[in-house]
């Protein structure tokens, strides 16, 4: 069945409808500086992981991530930046680095976990982990968490 029948963008002619750049301000960054910030910071997500820091690599990959239709190669590299994170982390330190991180990089996180849920085949490859760090963050965030980051516009 072709769902493109409709020719006419009908909504070109209702004075009320929302564009997205009318809800959020867009990412302020062109897509190669972001990319190149991106790149850079998962430099040094390497380097405070060998030095057992979790808290610091995910703090430097949940602040001032990128956001926006225009920078999504920089929203890859930075989700596998995250993933990678997730992955070394042992279960039991979970909670503890969850609660170290600030509220905004908990809402943050999450918006990550539901954009690699949502991913075709990323499931398959990390969906217990990114399971269990939900479950963990609903824990000592609370449900809130989960509703600032599905009415949030700034999609990660």
């Amino acid at each position: 069945m072709d769902v493109n029948f409709r020719k006419i963008d009908i909504d070109q002619y209702d004075e009320d409808v929302l564009l997205d750049s009318e809800l959020y301000e867009a990412d302020p960054r062109d897509p190669a500086q972001a990319l190149n910030e991106v790149k850079q910071k998962a430099a040094a997500v390497r380097s405070s992981l060998s030095k057992g820091d979790i808290v610091g690599a995910l703090t430097l990959v949940l602040e001032d991530a990128p956001y926006g239709p225009n920078v999504e190669e920089a929203k890859n590299l930075n989700l596998q930046t995250l993933v990678s994170i997730l992955n070394s982390t042992k279960a039991t330190e979970i909670p503890g680095v969850v609660k170290a991180l600030s509220t905004d990089a908990q809402d943050t996180l999450m918006k990550y976990l539901y954009k690699g849920m949502a991913l075709p085949g990323w499931g398959d490859v990390s969906g217990s982990v990114l399971l269990g760090w939900h479950e963990k963050l609903t824990e000592v965030a609370g449900t809130g968490c989960i509703v600032r980051a599905m009415t949030d516009r700034r999609i990660v």
